[in-house]
């Protein structure tokens, strides 16, 4: 089996950046193997889902697991030469080395607040070239994927020539997997937080209720809803089989631009998924688009299939009464 470096080193022409690149992602898979390592041991001493008692930057509760996972991060980038790192735990850039050439956006562990309930959660990056800055559209990306750590372990990662899938093995490798990851162009699933229709906006209310009006409404066919509230175990499950996944923006007070962050979060899943043949969007454009005003910008994130993508943002497209301020 073709493991990562194989895999990585194979796609690079040996260019200054391209290299830098290649180190980067290969110190991403040695944290990633030791935060799998880590939340797979028992540790009396440790209560991963705990709070510090304080918020990261973004205004989030931190868990003990959340720091550690950064702290993981951040030092396999160190020694990897990354010029900046970005990360959802600290407040501003951090500088790490004044000839690095890439720039690593980071979310070190997605979906902590499902910690104690065993369910899927992971690490999302994002790689961009040093020279542009910090805060660029997700155009410029060089690579992104994100690791789940799962039942099994795996890694979805882009250079920019379609998606590939990596699974760990026991001793911390990981190998390229025989599946063309594909998103199909249709799909009769969605994923969305239905406790929170009250405060949709027009455009998400109407695609929604559409789809569960099913085979007697205006979609003329039945859809199913998942929702796990974990960001990489829906996407993993949207790139195997297809679907939709929304976080948009509603009437909530501090939700009017969702909750996802477009740096280290969506933009790293946008370019995955557009390389995957799918669409994603914050219903007005396309989040690749974006450039980020500053590191911890949230963004309405909607992608998946990119017949659904059409039709949401389709809706979106219609005339809609202003938000309500709650």
């Amino acid at each position: 089996m073709t493991d990562l470096r194989t895999y990585i080193s194979g796609r690079s022409s040996g260019e200054a950046l391209q290299t830098a690149t290649v180190e980067a992602i290969l110190a991403l898979a040695g944290a990633a193997a030791r935060i799998a390592t880590v939340i797979r041991e028992p540790d009396a001493s440790v209560d991963f889902a705990a709070t510090r008692g304080s918020a990261n930057a973004d205004g989030d509760i931190q868990k003990a697991l959340d720091v550690i996972c950064d702290e993981i991060v951040a030092a396999a980038l160190l020694a990897a030469g990354v010029a900046t790192y970005l990360s959802e735990e600290r407040e501003d850039p951090v500088p790490m080395n004044d000839d690095g050439l890439v720039i690593v956006a980071c979310d070190p562990l997605d979906g902590s607040s499902n910690i104690d309930t065993n369910l899927s959660i992971g690490t999302i990056f994002s790689l961009l070239p040093a020279a542009a800055g910090p805060f660029q559209p997700g155009r410029n990306q060089l690579a992104s994927g994100f690791f789940v750590y799962g039942p099994q372990t795996t890694l979805l990662l882009t250079m920019g020539q379609g998606v590939h899938a990596f699974q760990m093995d026991s001793s911390g490798i990981f190998h390229l997997l025989d599946w063309a990851v594909s998103i199909p162009a249709q799909t009769s699933e969605f994923a969305i937080n239905a406790a929170n229709s009250r405060f949709w906006n027009a455009p998400v209310a109407g695609y929604v209720a559409d789809c569960v009006a099913g085979a007697d409404g205006p979609r003329g066919r039945d859809f199913n809803m998942r929702w796990l509230g974990s960001l990489v175990a829906d996407s993993w499950r949207i790139f195997r089989r297809g679907g939709v996944f929304l976080y948009p923006g509603d009437r909530r007070t501090g939700y009017n631009e969702g909750r996802l962050r477009l740096v280290y979060e969506a933009a790293p899943v946008a370019f995955l998924v557009e390389q995957a043949g799918g669409s994603a969007t914050n219903g007005a454009g396309a989040v690749m688009d974006i450039i980020p005003e500053h590191l911890h910008q949230r963004v309405p994130f909607l992608f998946g299939s990119y017949t659904e993508i059409d039709e949401i943002v389709r809706h979106h497209s219609l005339s809609e009464p202003p938000i309500r301020k709650e």
